[in-house]
């Protein structure tokens, strides 16, 4: 590992130095790759600088004790910073493990969020509606930018389908372990008797793909306008400004009505659609490799209930590592940093374990 770090802190100098070039500077590609990868490096060559200089100074207090001759509060001194040097040298150590571990690919991408009503009607619709409003919330707490791409809403304020991408530095890193089946425990407004309800709400997250990752024939393509529906004023109904596309080998179908403009829609509609091609392709991989979802929390499956809300108690479990907080408004209102960063951390002990077999 340390001959690997080594390595990169010289490939880490070599980029500080080109990007010093005028020449370099001035090549706006070769520029941009460069500090993409400087980018990269950082956090693990500034980790290791601080190994290295822990190391050395437990080398020197080594050395001092062993030459011996040293008054008895000097050598406590010495022997107190051999100590704290051992101590972070261990704590470094790990750290520097988890910033060699291998990267997701798409860590760094924007994100496509399905959300969708499932079992429980209208009780599944409003916390689909819930749901919407937390992950806004927490877009908004990163400086992300959302940005709305179909959406299918009830009479009384429920959602059916919502379809929106996220762009912001990490999103996907942050969001991915969000995919799953979403359990509600509450109380309905419309349930005179107090009994409580249990619904579900699926939530996918797919990383937004690039259009050189993803070829799509333009042969395979249906393509459907038709006017939007919901709530939009004057412009419901008037034109045909909504696009339905049809992917005819899979059979996946993206529709988009946010915009008023055809163009615009179809552009959006032709994101999800990529994006959706682009997991089907990553996990038609990932299932030739035997140990694709190692790196996963949980099984990665859809159908799998990852987290309960329970109204009733304030409470929030995620049933992947057993997490529960007992700050249910708080995580509606977005906050849901505590639970990412656990289960980002459970990831990487397991990733760990992996490759220390």
């Amino acid at each position: 590992m340390f001959d690997k770090l080594k390595s990169f802190e010289e490939r880490y100098q070599d980029i500080s130095n080109q990007l010093m070039d005028p020449n370099v500077v001035s090549d706006q590609e070769l520029y941009r790759k460069l500090m993409k990868e400087h980018k990269q490096l950082t956090p693990i060559v500034e980790k290791y600088q601080e190994y290295t200089k822990a190391k050395d100074a437990e080398t020197e207090a080594l050395k001092l004790l062993e030459e011996g001759g040293l008054d008895r509060d000097f050598k406590a001194l010495v022997e107190e910073e051999l100590k704290e040097s051992k101590q972070k040298i261990e704590k470094l150590t790990e750290e520097l493990k988890i910033l060699m571990l291998p990267k997701d690919p798409n860590d760094e991408r924007n994100v496509i969020v399905e959300i969708r009503a499932g079992a429980g009607g209208e009780e599944a619709a409003l916390f689909a509606s819930d749901l919407l409003r937390m992950y806004t919330m927490y877009a908004e707490s990163k400086r992300w930018h959302m940005q709305m791409i179909n959406i299918n809403e009830t009479e009384i304020g429920g959602i059916k389908e919502v379809v929106f991408m996220i762009e912001g530095e990490g999103a996907y890193s942050r969001l991915k372990f969000e995919s799953g089946v979403h359990r509600v425990q509450r109380v309905p407004e419309t349930e005179a008797s107090g009994r409580i309800h249990t619904s579900t709400v699926t939530v996918a997250v797919l990383p937004e793909a690039e259009d050189v990752e993803v070829e799509i024939n333009p042969a395979d393509l249906q393509i459907d306008t038709f006017r939007s529906g919901g709530a939009g004023g004057q412009h419901v109904n008037k034109t045909e400004s909504a696009i339905r596309i049809t992917h005819l080998p899979t059979g996946l179908v993206v529709e988009c009505q946010d915009e008023r403009s055809q163009h615009k829609n179809r552009e959006k509609a032709m994101k999800v659609l990529r994006s959706r091609l682009y997991e089907m392709m990553m996990q038609a991989q990932q299932e030739e490799i035997a140990s694709s979802r190692r790196a996963q929390v949980g099984t990665g499956d859809r159908s799998e209930r990852i987290r309960t809300y329970n109204f009733p108690q304030g409470r929030v479990t995620d049933h992947r590592i057993g997490l529960t907080l007992y700050k249910l408004e708080q995580i509606l209102n977005g906050d849901i940093d505590e639970i990412i960063d656990a289960l980002i951390a459970h990831n990487q002990a397991e990733m760990l374990k992996e490759s220390e077999k």
